[in-house]
């Protein structure tokens, strides 16, 4: 499993903003929820009453503080004790307009973990994160021990998302466990259309709500389909795709809720994509085995591996694989410098009665054998076919031959 992001807080909090003036907590706040993706935001006057302070502070939710100090310290002096007095555990950082030592060391020395300074740069709001998360109590075990699955397709029509639908389904089969499969493919999003599903709520509204999520309203965001939680994509593609940058706010919490969570991404090279990518403990690159798919899927492996998705955490698996067309498996190893991590078979009458009626493939189909076998080997509980030593056919999809 990849080890604990120390830089996001998977739970709710709460940001209280006080002083200052609205853009300061509108400029922060997103700031923070790439960190914080749960947190909700509070904005007090910058001479808060006690009631004022008291009602802010009393939750049962852990809370940080962002107290604008603005050029006179002396203004926080008996804010930040009182601050403090209310809620021990509190987590203060002040703003400041320079990081003169005359403005923070009063600042820290009533209490304050950090400051920052205005424009917020990013790694600074990340350092001070990493502080106010230290302090935060330590969320159950559950999220810790959740698998995220990122399904990424080489290319279209790779049959990710047949490939994504059907895993999550045969993984609640083979575990009776809860299983999310999550349509996060702002363009396409076919998962609605292959289970033959709507609702009124995509993963648009979840990351609109993110801040005030819990079990009542996550429930009306998901529908259930033969067992299996459901996040449906928006029935029209996103004029603002290109803007979607972080998937944390989503998988974050359904991390918190699900042992296992079926990411389908949709196209692979894309920010959106990255995200999940690196939010996943494994992703599994959907390829057939045709030259131009093969081809598609090095380009793809080269610009994860460009962003920092090692090659480690991708498993490659070929669909629709017949050993009688396109490249051998053997070819395809040596080709892409990867192993194939699994073979799912030719199966298309399964895979078109599925279609038809908006069921899962039939689990006793050879695909859908194909697709029990491939959740062992995630699972750990088959052991993976050894690496091809054929060797030297690395040119195959080299630049300079296109």
């Amino acid at each position: 499993m990849a080890p604990k992001d120390t830089n996001r807080y998977h739970g709710r909090c709460k940001a209280i903003y006080i002083g200052g003036n609205l853009a300061t907590a509108q400029e922060l706040h997103p700031l923070l929820l790439h960190h914080f993706p749960f947190c909700a935001a509070v904005q007090l006057p910058s001479d808060p009453s006690p009631q004022d302070l008291a009602a802010a502070l009393q939750s049962s939710v852990p809370s940080l503080c962002v107290l604008d100090v603005g050029e006179l310290p002396d203004a926080a002096n008996g804010l930040l004790p009182e601050l403090l007095r209310l809620d021990p555990q509190l987590g203060i950082l002040t703003v400041l307009p320079t990081n003169h030592p005359d403005l923070i060391l009063p600042c820290l020395r009533l209490g304050a973990i950090d400051f920052l300074t205005i424009p917020f740069m990013a790694d600074k709001v990340q350092a001070a994160a990493q502080k106010l998360i230290r302090l935060f109590p330590a969320l159950d075990s559950a999220s810790s021990s959740a698998k995220i699955y990122c399904v990424l397709p080489a290319k279209g029509a790779c049959g990710a998302t047949t490939i994504a639908c059907n895993l999550a389904f045969q993984w609640q089969r083979l575990t009776s466990a809860p299983v999310l499969l999550a349509d996060l493919d702002p363009f396409a999003g076919t998962v609605g259309f292959l289970l033959k599903v709507k609702s009124t709520f995509s993963f648009v509204d979840v990351l609109s709500r993110a801040a005030d999520m819990d079990s009542d309203l996550w429930k009306a965001m998901i529908i259930n389909r033969y067992g299996v939680d459901v996040l449906l994509a928006p029935e029209l593609p996103l004029d603002v795709a290109d803007e979607l940058l972080d998937a944390g706010a989503i998988l974050d919490y359904a991390r918190c809720h699900y042992p296992v969570i079926v990411s389908d991404a949709g196209s692979a090279i894309a920010e959106w994509s990255l995200s999940q990518a690196h939010l996943s403990d494994e992703v599994l690159l959907i390829s057939t085995n045709d030259v131009a798919s093969l081809h598609a899927a090095q380009r793809v492996l080269e610009y994860l591996e460009n962003n920092g998705i090692g090659r480690w955490k991708i498993k490659l698996i070929l669909n629709r694989f017949d050993e009688r067309f396109g490249v051998s498996r053997e070819l395809v190893e040596d080709a892409l410098g990867s192993q194939v991590f699994h073979v799912l078979p030719a199966d298309d009458p399964a895979v078109q009665r599925s279609l038809m009626e908006g069921k899962p493939v039939a689990h006793s189909s050879r695909l859908g054998k194909s697709l029990a076998s491939l959740i062992l080997r995630l699972s750990g509980q088959e052991a993976v076919r050894k690496p091809s030593s054929f060797a030297g056919l690395m040119a195959l999809f080299s630049r300079s031959s296109s």
